[in-house]
């Protein structure tokens, strides 16, 4: 195989809402932000961070929302994410589960489309 890992995931967003990236993705899922670099700064957007998880959010000025293509997390905390997404109003889809996992979908302030899987004792 001549790829090793994905690096990042690149999710797109509207212009100006850096601070709704920021209450989601760090304040409500606990992922760092992290300083892009000078050059990639001035477009906008913001890096989110935690070891092998790595989330860019690239301005995009024709912006639409990937309400079916998504990243899937894995969490050993899905009801503290429920409830979270739930207190914040997100839109919270309860899917059926995988044999292995129980998962939801939230979808980000923006719109786009993000699973969350936990393990299942099956």
């Amino acid at each position: 195989m001549l790829v090793q890992k994905i690096e990042h995931v690149q999710l797109a967003m509207p212009a100006g809402e850096e601070n709704k990236a920021r209450k989601f993705y760090r304040d409500l899922l606990g992922i760092s932000e992290v300083p892009k670099p000078a050059n990639l700064a001035k477009r906008g957007g913001a890096w989110f961070e935690c070891g092998d998880i790595k989330i860019h959010l690239g301005v995009d000025k024709n912006f639409v929302p990937a309400a079916k293509a998504h990243v899937a997390f894995l969490t050993k905390e899905l009801k503290q994410i429920i409830s979270r997404g739930q207190a914040e109003g997100l839109v919270i889809i309860f899917d059926e589960g995988l044999q292995g996992y129980d998962r939801v979908y939230i979808y980000d302030p923006f719109g786009n489309r993000l699973e969350f899987m936990q393990e299942t004792s099956e």
